[in-house]
């Protein structure tokens, strides 16, 4: 069957005919590939279509698709374990392998996602302080946890609103939410509210709606701020943790979080997140404290090693160079494509090996607002265009894109030929 017949099919027994909603194409109109196959820098349709992929999974992919080596330590483990629901010595592993080479990690307790991992971690922070509400940002994804699926109302303190329906306000009364890169709004909410706020939880590369590098000085300011008024700093580093380098932002930055939560990359493709942090918070977690948290796949053997083979090729390799440079390689050639097709309205944000493009604006674009009115439309059309010459995106205009070590100078160089042909069609 194809895609289309196959989605047809999926809406009459799933919501949407999607698992998560993004997959739908809802955001660029038509209809989603189902892919059957994937390698290296490459996905395979339904349809034996080939298409070059900078989606990877939302990020998780650090060295493609089955990498060899990865693979080979998967196919092993699945001869000896699925899952045991008990102690196991490979968790442990990648436990050592973390907290010796993070020194703000001391300890790390595994679970099965990002939300679950931000869900836990936010628990601790308040158990720790003993305060109850929480500070987030606009523009910044945690999860689909219920105390942080919210959006800023019409103040700053305490009134926000739902992003989802089946949320009621008693759970989000106690969610402050704020604009990315202000200094002065942090200021006066720590000022009015800080000694009742028990985390400020943020991600310091935000990259769930669009790519908003953030300003050292704002990201230094939340550490201030939060230590001067005894609440937890937690980096949400789901998707930048081993991604932009091997110790994430908080290790680019030199900003030490109190609390970390990681996911994607540390599970090497399998559904893995995690929480940790200091170890007298860590310790509140139960069996050792009164913080009660747990998880029947929590901590699966086939994630476990494929983490701890990814994250000791990344250890071992370095790879975050050059997937630098091949990142900006790709960019500029796509953006000179652009501009020579007569184009010129475009530009690229990125950071290490993540990209997004989007249209031209007077200064860096660091908070939602600031996001151009028609970037939507503009990008809709771009994405199904390089679909359509075997090119793949996250099919969404506020979602990143990202590259791994199996995009080679070959892979980059049909990448910008397909590109080139794309915007020659009519």
């Amino acid at each position: 069957m194809n895609s289309e017949e196959l989605f047809q099919r999926s809406k009459n027994v799933v919501p949407g005919g999607v698992h998560s909603p993004v997959r739908s194409f809802a955001s660029v109109g038509g209809t989603p590939v189902f892919f059957s196959e994937a390698s290296g820098a490459y996905l395979k349709s339904v349809e034996g279509k080939e298409y070059i992929d900078y989606c990877l999974s939302f990020g998780p992919l650090l060295f493609g698709h089955r990498h060899p080596e990865i693979q080979e330590v998967v196919e092993e483990t699945v001869r000896k374990a699925w899952s045991f629901g008990a102690c196991e010595p490979y968790s442990l592993e990648l436990a050592e392998f973390i907290t010796s080479r993070i020194p703000w990690v001391e300890k790390i307790r595994f679970v099965n996602s990002g939300t679950e991992a931000v869900m836990s971690a936010l628990r601790v922070a308040r158990a720790a302080t003993g305060r109850s509400k929480i500070l987030k940002f606009d523009g910044c994804y945690h999860g689909h946890l219920d105390q942080l699926l919210v959006k800023a109302g019409s103040g700053l303190a305490g009134l926000s609103s739902s992003d989802s329906k089946g949320i009621g306000q008693e759970i989000i009364q106690n969610t402050l939410v704020l604009p990315l890169d202000d200094e002065i709004a942090l200021e006066n909410l720590f000022r009015d509210h800080g000694k009742n706020i028990a985390c400020l939880v943020i991600e310091p590369l935000p990259a769930n709606y669009g790519l908003l590098p953030q300003r050292i000085e704002f990201l230094k300011k939340c550490r201030e701020l939060t230590t001067k008024f005894g609440t937890l700093l937690l980096f949400d580093e789901v998707i930048s943790g081993f991604r932009v380098s091997f110790q994430g932002m908080a290790g680019i930055t030199g900003i030490v979080p109190d609390l970390v939560c990681y996911g994607k990359i540390i599970g090497g493709g399998f559904p893995v997140g995690a929480y940790a942090g200091k170890k007298e918070l860590m310790d509140l977690v139960a069996p050792s404290g009164p913080v009660y948290q747990a998880g029947t796949l929590s901590a699966n053997p086939i994630g476990m090693r494929a983490g701890l083979k990814t994250l000791t090729k990344a250890w071992n390799e370095n790879p975050y160079p050059e997937l630098e440079s091949k990142t900006k390689k790709l960019t500029s050639g796509i953006l000179k494509t652009l501009e020579d097709s007569g184009d010129p309205h475009w530009e690229v944000v990125t950071f290490g090996s993540l990209f997004w493009l989007k249209g031209k604006t007077k200064e860096p674009v660091r908070t939602i607002t600031n996001i151009p009115s028609d970037h939507k439309s503009n990008f809709a059309s771009f994405f199904h265009k390089l679909l359509n010459k075997g090119v793949y995106l996250a099919p969404s205009g506020y979602e990143v894109g990202f590259l791994s070590t199996a995009h080679n100078d070959e892979v980059i160089e049909a990448t910008l030929t397909k590109t080139k042909q794309a915007l020659e069609d009519k």
